[in-house]
């Protein structure tokens, strides 16, 4: 049982400010609030600030003043601001995975899990603000010199999803703030409160103001479009739906931003016959349950030898058969709600398309009754190739297993989609493990683990899923332009 008091609920949600957060002051927002609500009872939190297209403008007004002084702040400095913000979000890791949980859903071990991962991007990059390079060689013909720099992108305009709602920021920010960008951050109307008690971290670790702008609003196209138009803006990043993230691409081609992609994902989960099955098992326990299957990474389709694949449906379904279902702020809850009613009516009907279509429910296919948006965690066998959920990304707690003869065929089920984030492969056998993981169409590849996400990792897809990477080495180039200086000698 929980001993988290509904006082102690309250003390957490207090503290966030709730104004939009624009050239280092927090204001009201012109079209008034707007209301963040618990999924786990649909119950009201709080109200924040609703940005208008004016507010919108006066935040990139106040990234593009700040960015000429920013671009020029000392590496060190840059890094030590991240530094400190890691270390506050360490240190206060306790009442932001609460916050978390009551804004999210998510059990809180699940969310003080994110504010630890999410945390280590800002050390991560607070890291990699000191190691911007740029080379120089004697030209081919020895007349002259090469000499190339790495600057700032310019301001960027981040929006961030409602599923990781700190990770999906500081995945970001981190980077951004490295490399001497300013930024505008629209987070999801659905989960704003994490990124707003980051901002203030983030303010509290002195970051001068203008730098990091906040606009929430109940309108993200009304009030982001007019800033994706303005000629100042130089890059977008996005995670969000593929659907989403081609309108914000038309939109961008105009002034030909520079763009970073984390779109859709439809993860393979292949477990071959030479697999340690109950190994498999649990590493699809995390690719699955975790964050309530709300995860593009989530593996939203199991791929199992024929030798194997009813052990592994049935040791599947007991283990997520005796999962809690409940309030993330209940000490022994595994699984929270969904985020809202759309979400679990979209999970209920692609259940529902796939039992209709001949498949077989080992545990759960059912919403649960009462207050909240639960959905129980589900196990279907039997699975014919023409059910929806084989196409669409679930992104809740269902775990669709389909047979395969061998090899090739489970290659071609695992790439016979449009999308390209990530998949899982377990089989204990080198040269398979090898064969497989180049042949696969994806940004990721999880060999014998079910998480593949890690700050010093390049995160991100290919085909539908998006481009770019973020984490890694590879994140800070997302926000850095190369010139070249050619030198006469």
């Amino acid at each position: 049982m929980s001993t988290i008091t509904a006082p102690e609920e309250q003390r957490v949600v207090d503290q966030v400010p709730k104004q939009l957060y624009i050239a280092g002051e927090w204001r009201d927002g012109a079209k008034g609030t707007l209301s963040v609500e618990d999924p786990a009872t649909g119950d009201a939190l709080c109200d924040v600030a609703d940005a208008s297209v004016d507010d919108a403008k006066a935040a990139l007004d106040a990234a593009v003043e700040a960015g000429p002084e920013w671009s020029q702040h000392a590496p060190r400095e840059r890094g030590e601001i991240l530094r400190r913000a890691f270390a506050a979000l360490t240190e206060r890791a306790d009442e932001l995975a609460l916050l978390m949980t009551l804004e999210m859903g998510k059990p809180l071990k699940e969310s003080k899990a994110e504010i630890m991962y999410g945390s280590e991007f800002l050390r991560w990059f607070a890291e990699e603000s000191v190691r911007i390079n740029g080379r120089y060689a004697v030209t081919p013909n020895g007349q002259g010199r090469l000499l190339t720099m790495q600057q700032p992108v310019g301001p960027c305009l981040l929006i961030t999803p409602w599923n990781f709602p700190l990770a999906m920021g500081t995945r970001k920010v981190g980077p951004a703030i490295a490399a001497g960008c300013t930024m505008v951050v629209k987070p999801a109307q659905q989960t704003p409160l994490s990124m707003l008690m980051l901002v203030k971290i983030l303010e509290e670790a002195g970051l001068p103001p203008g730098v990091l702008n906040i606009i929430t609003a109940s309108s993200s196209g009304e009030t982001m479009a007019p800033l994706i138009a303005d000629p100042r803006l130089r890059k977008l990043s996005f995670t969000g739906s593929t659907e989403v993230g081609r309108k914000l691409m038309e939109q961008a081609s105009e002034n030909l931003l520079r763009l970073s992609m984390e779109l859709g994902g439809n993860a393979p989960f292949i477990v071959f016959d030479d697999a340690d099955v109950d190994a498999a098992v649990q590493g699809a326990m995390i690719a699955k349950m975790r964050n309530i299957g709300e995860a593009c990474t989530a593996a939203n389709r199991f791929h199992v030898a024929d030798s194997v694949a009813s052990e592994f449906a049935e040791k599947l379904a007991e283990k997520m058969g005796a999962m809690k279902v409940g309030r993330g702020t209940a000490d022994d809850v595994e699984v929270g709600p969904l985020i809202d009613a759309n979400q679990r009516s979209k999970v209920a009907e692609l259940v529902e398309d796939a039992v209709g279509r001949g498949a077989k429910a080992l545990v759960g296919g059912h919403e649960r009754d009462g207050a909240g948006y639960f959905y129980d965690p589900t196990v279907l066998t039997d699975v014919p190739a023409d059910a929806h959920l084989l196409k669409e990304e679930i992104f809740g707690p269902v775990a669709p297993v389909r047979g395969f003869d061998d090899e090739d065929e489970a290659i071609a089920a695992a790439n016979d989609t449009e999308y390209g984030l990530v998949a899982y492969v377990y089989t204990s056998n080198l040269k398979r493990a090898l064969r497989v993981v180049e042949r696969l169409e994806t940004g990721m590849v999880g060999l014998n683990q079910g998480m593949v996400s890690n700050p010093a990792a390049p995160f991100g897809g290919i085909k539908q899923s998006g481009f770019g990477r973020e984490g890694g080495p590879e994140g800070i180039e997302e926000y850095l332009e190369t010139k070249y200086v050619a030198v006469n000698l």
